[in-house]
């Protein structure tokens, strides 16, 4: 990275730092990765106060995001099955584990993350900072009621890919998107996967909340997720979503890896069509 230190006029120390996450994960590079802009403050004495980041430049590859959980692995162990979803064309993994004690899902990470890094498929962390941290991981994904995107990005720094959940219009006029790398739209069908109070959204719920989106940042990227699958994700993306979030859709299919090619030939049909439209 390179780095440019600039004194302001009231003693602060700014530093902007210029990553590219496409030269970090190949899968970007497709999705128009050019890297992003930070800026760090800190005070005279080294303290660091915070970080500001002035635009995003980075395109994370959302088109097909697989979700491992140990209790949806239809037996399998969660790094196999990320491999095979990553071999199928998903181009992002997320681990989301509500149960495992923090050292065994420490050490599911890393296996995870070892597995992927052939295939270039970067691996992101639900809820668990910490987690992300310590293994290594890509990013992580936090939700309303999770950390705040502003400490996550604090703790886990500028090249951390970071997702945010946004279930109404009103969360998506107020995520910091200046911070994230993603937005995740959902519950947009019925799943049996998470438990959810809120009806779902649907398409029309989904496109709403795009519609705010697109207005703030034309080009942040965003994915649909709950009940998605073969059958239903080319509505979602003509909604609006650059991609679709999935657990069941591949873990629970007896050929997961054939399940996440049908899939992302469905979203990479869509995303051509739309762009035709």
């Amino acid at each position: 990275p390179s780095w440019h230190l600039i004194w302001t006029k009231k003693g602060t120390m700014r530093a902007s730092v210029r990553r590219s996450a496409a030269r970090r994960n190949p899968a970007n590079t497709r999705a128009g990765g050019k890297g992003r802009q930070l800026m760090v403050s800190s005070d005279v004495g080294g303290n660091v106060r915070g970080i500001e980041r002035s635009h995003i430049m980075m395109r994370v590859d959302l088109r097909l995001y697989a979700l491992v959980d140990p209790e949806r692995a239809n037996g399998r162990d969660l790094a196999v099955l990320a491999r095979l979803a990553a071999q199928g064309g998903a181009t992002l993994v997320q681990l989301r584990d509500k149960h495992t004690d923090t050292r065994r899902m420490v050490d599911r990470a890393r296996a995870i993350k070892a597995a992927l890094a052939p295939l270039g498929v970067p691996l992101l962390i639900n809820d668990r900072i910490d987690v992300a941290l310590a293994s290594g991981a890509d990013g992580a994904h936090v939700g309303q009621e999770d950390m705040a995107a502003e400490d996550a990005r604090r703790i886990l720094g500028a090249d951390a890919i970071i997702g945010l959940s946004v279930k109404t219009a009103e969360q998506a006029e107020a995520a910091p998107i200046e911070l994230l790398d993603y937005a995740g739209i959902g519950g947009v069908f019925a799943t049996s996967s998470k438990d959810n109070p809120d009806p779902p959204i649907g398409p029309t719920g989904l496109s709403r909340i795009v519609g705010v989106f697109r207005r703030r940042s034309p080009e942040f990227p965003l994915c649909a997720i709950a009940g998605i699958d073969a059958g239903n994700a080319g509505e979602v993306i003509a909604a609006g979503a650059d991609g679709v979030a999935v657990i069941s859709a591949l873990s629970l299919k007896d050929d997961p890896r054939a399940a996440a090619r049908q899939l992302r030939g469905v979203v990479d049909d869509a995303l051509a069509q739309r762009g035709r439209a």
